[in-house]
C-alpha cells in the first residue's frame, strides 16, 4: 500500500490564514487539526528532507494557529524545525511572539523566542527581553534569571545586571533558585575584578610596548603596574589569575572563561554568515 502523504510530492496547497478561516465555516479547530496533521506528516514521511521543507511547515503551522491560536504544541514544534536559515528562524519568531500573546503565562514561548534571539538572529538585549518575565514563570528552569543577568551585562552593565540578581534573589522562596542567582553575583564580582586587570594590562602596553606573558607581569619591573592582585574568587582562594591559551584574555582558573554568554566558533560563523546574506539582500 502507498501511504506517501501528497505533501512529500509537493502537491499539497497550503492556503493563505484569512483564506482558510473564511472558509472553514466555523470549524476552526478542526480545520487547525488537519493542517497540524499535514505538518507532522510532511516532517516525518519516508522521504522527507527538512531542510527543503521548513518553508511550506512554517505556512503550515502559521494555518493552525491562525485558525486555532490557543493551540500549544504546534508553536514549539515551528521553534525546532525552522532553524535550517534566517528566513525560517524568522519565520518561527513570529510565531512565538503569537504563542506569547494568547499563552503569556507559559514560559517555554519566551524560551524558544529568546533562545532564537540570541543563538541564530545575536540580539541579546531583545534575548534579555524576552526572558526576563519567563524567569519568574511557573516551572521556569532555575538557569533562566542568571542567563538574563548574563545577556543584559554586555548591553546595561555589570551593576544593572547584580541589580536584577539581587532582586531575584530577595524575591523567591526557591532556595536552589537563590543559590544559583548568588552564584551569578560572585561569578559578577570575578568579572569587575578582571575588568580591573584588563585597565591594568592596557597600561602595562603602554608602559612597556608590548603585552604582558603571565597576569603576574603586572607586578613586576622597577614601576609596576599593580602592587597586588585582587582574588580570583570572591570566597574561594585556592585560584589564580591566567591567560586563556585561545583568546589570550584574563580568566579566573575558577571559571576559566569572562563573563557574557558563550558561543562555539561555527555557531558565530554560521551567524555571521546569516546576517551577511540578509544584509546583501536588503541592498
Amino acid at each position: 500500500m502507498d501511504t506517501a502523504s501528497r505533501l512529500e510530492e509537493s502537491e499539497y496547497f497550503v492556503p493563505r490564514p484569512a483564506q482558510a478561516r473564511y472558509s472553514t465555516l466555523g470549524f476552526d479547530a478542526v480545520a487547525a487539526d488537519y493542517y497540524w496533521l499535514q505538518a507532522v506528516q510532511l516532517l516525518g514521511g519516508a522521504r522527507a528532507d527538512v531542510g527543503g521543507k521548513t518553508e511550506q511547515v512554517g505556512r503550515l503551522i502559521d494555518v493552525v494557529t491562525t485558525l486555532d491560536p490557543w493551540v500549544g504544541h504546534p508553536y514549539r514544534f515551528a521553534a525546532v524545525w525552522l532553524t535550517d536559515s534566517l528566513e525560517s528562524v524568522e519565520t518561527a519568531n513570529r510565531l512565538l511572539e503569537r504563542a506569547i500573546a494568547y499563552h503569556p503565562a507559559d514560559w517555554r514561548n519566551r524560551h524558544y523566542l529568546g533562545f532564537n534571539q540570541f543563538f541564530y538572529v545575536g540580539d541579546e538585549r531583545a534575548a534579555a527581553a524576552t526572558l526576563e518575565p519567563a524567569a519568574s514563570m511557573p516551572g521556569a528552569p532555575r538557569y533562566l534569571g542568571a542567563l538574563v543577568a548574563k545577556m543584559r551585562a554586555g548591553h546595561d552593565g555589570l551593576e544593572t545586571s547584580a541589580s536584577f540578581l539581587v532582586s531575584l534573589a530577595a524575591n523567591t522562596s526557591d532556595e536552589y533558585a537563590r543559590a544559583e542567582y548568588m552564584k551569578s553575583l560572585d561569578e559578577i564580582e570575578t568579572e569587575r575584578r578582571a575588568r580591573m586587570l584588563d585597565r591594568a594590562r592596557e597600561e602595562y602596553r603602554a608602559r612597556n610596548g608590548r603585552d604582558i606573558a603571565s597576569v603576574e607581569d603586572l607586578l613586576r619591573g622597577p614601576s609596576p603596574v599593580l602592587r597586588r592582585l585582587p582574588p580570583a574568587h570572591p570566597h574561594l582562594t585556592d585560584f589564580r589569575w591566567e591567560l586563556d591559551p585561545e583568546t589570550g584574555t584574563i580568566v579566573s582558573s575558577f571559571y576559566e572563561h569572562r563573563y557574557e554568554p558563550k558561543l562555539q566558533a561555527s555557531d558565530q560563523e554560521r551567524r555571521d554568515r546569516w546576517r551577511r546574506e540578509k544584509e546583501r539582500e536588503a541592498s
